[in-house]
């Protein structure tokens, strides 16, 4: 959420930055509530002022014994009393209409985000490995002949419906021993600190991660009015929510393993074969709470952490810095990550690492305490996969198929599979 004092200091810089984004000029609307408001909150404290002094003289002219004075002023102090509630109710309202206009307005982009309109616009800054030449026609993961058994679409459909799937034997393992070696990686190798979270949250913890109101489609809703999290990126950001850190406890680095949940609202007809775009997946998330000073440089740093995982199982990957208008909605700026899928022939998304400044901070109230002392201030908050587990493992499948449909699996993941480190043609780990 924005800062409606930075918004008056100079709307028309926050319009510009806007407009990179492709969104209309809106400050003169915000501004007019914030008008509203501010003129509505001092009426209101001048009317209790002369209330105040009303109803002190209101007794001195019942001693005095002057009636009609007396009654004027009683009179005065009701007539005060209820300009007051007017007063409050047109503040409380316009705060409320301001809030709800500032909840819908995307982050600003950093100054030396790309500007542009999708992702043909996006600009790469790292590539690593190159791909395989292979001597057959590569598949995608779904149809190599050894994953088949192991990657059941039609009963998923019989159980939940479309964009479910169902994993068994060698590739269930694998997919385990992903997420199992990417959790070690990153709190053995680096310093993030694992949480087990809940897949439930509140409307509070979805607001004040920038999820709602703008994206609840794209959520799933329970009866009882919890939302299952579309990433842990909401549990652990939210994990500090209302608090006042001290600066020395910053950065604060975490990590969590989930089962993540996506209606796909805004995707229908996109990837539809496979496992790439699921209404339930799995991903270990990164995120990290950190001083207003460093989030760039933190933001440098998830990044190589996400990079490491793909270098670590060979996968070859290239790295784009976001355009303005690809960017999500609380990004200040976006790293995303693609690993090279044979079967598409193509780069395809497997992280997304972000910093958002303090626009989610502002919403769910988290700051810290300057080490010197002084005013707390709002803590910049960070997110990315560290991968995306699901599709880490279609990646691991395409680029390690063999044309007999047989898959070698990346050294790396030895010790998670019992040194066992191919998948048959048949289907059985060896």
């Amino acid at each position: 959420m924005h800062d409606i004092r930075i918004i008056r200091d100079d709307p028309a810089a926050f319009d510009a930055a806007l407009a990179r984004r492709g969104v209309l000029p809106v400050s003169a609307d915000l501004l007019a509530l914030d008008e509203t408001r501010r003129r509505a909150i001092t009426g209101a404290e001048t009317a209790l002022a002369d209330r105040n002094a009303a109803s002190k003289q209101v007794g001195a002219a019942k001693a005095a014994g002057d009636e009609t004075e007396f009654q004027r002023l009683r009179g005065l102090v009701a007539a005060k009393k209820e300009e007051i509630a007017a007063l409050e109710d047109e503040a409380r309202s316009a705060d409320n209409a301001l809030r709800d206009a500032l909840l819908e307005i995307p982050n600003l982009p950093d100054a030396d985000v790309p500007d542009g309109t999708d992702e043909a616009d996006n600009v790469e800054i790292a590539r690593w490995g190159e791909p395989a030449a292979l001597d057959f026609a590569p598949k995608e993961h779904f149809e190599i002949t050894g994953v088949t058994p192991g990657m059941d679409f039609e009963t998923a459909a019989k159980l939940s419906g479309s964009r479910f799937v169902l994993l068994r034997g060698a590739v269930a393992r694998v997919h385990r021993a992903l997420a199992q070696f990417m959790l070690d990686t990153h709190v053995q190798e680096n310093g993030l600190t694992e949480h087990m979270t809940p897949v439930l949250v509140r409307d509070d913890a979805m607001l004040g991660t920038d999820k709602l109101p703008k994206f609840g489609d794209d959520s799933f809703l329970t009866r009882e009015g919890y939302w299952l999290i579309p990433t842990s990126e909401v549990t652990l950001t939210y994990s500090v929510a209302k608090e006042v850190l001290d600066e020395a406890a910053l950065p604060r680095r975490m990590v969590a393993h989930t089962l993540c949940f996506r209606s796909e609202a805004g995707s229908a007809g996109r990837d539809t074969a496979g496992m790439l775009r699921q209404h339930q997946f799995e991903k270990v998330e990164m995120v990290s709470v950190t001083h207003p000073d460093h989030s760039r440089e933190e933001l440098d740093r998830m990044t190589r952490c996400a990079e490491g995982i793909l270098e670590r199982l060979g996968l070859p990957y290239r790295t784009v810095v976001l355009c303005t208008g690809d960017m999500g909605f609380g990004a200040r700026r976006t790293h995303d990550i693609e690993v090279w899928l044979p079967g598409q022939s193509a780069y395809r998304e497997i992280s997304s690492c972000s910093t958002t400044g303090d626009f989610q901070a502002r919403r769910m109230n988290a700051r810290f305490r300057p080490d010197g002392g002084g005013k707390p201030d709002y803590v910049h908050t960070l997110n990315g996969s560290g991968l995306a587990v699901g599709r880490c493992l279609i990646a691991v499948l395409e680029n390690g198929q063999r044309a007999d449909g047989s898959v070698v699996l990346p050294e790396v993941l030895s010790p998670w599979l019992g040194g066992r480190l191919t998948i048959t043609s048949e289907g059985a780990l060896v």
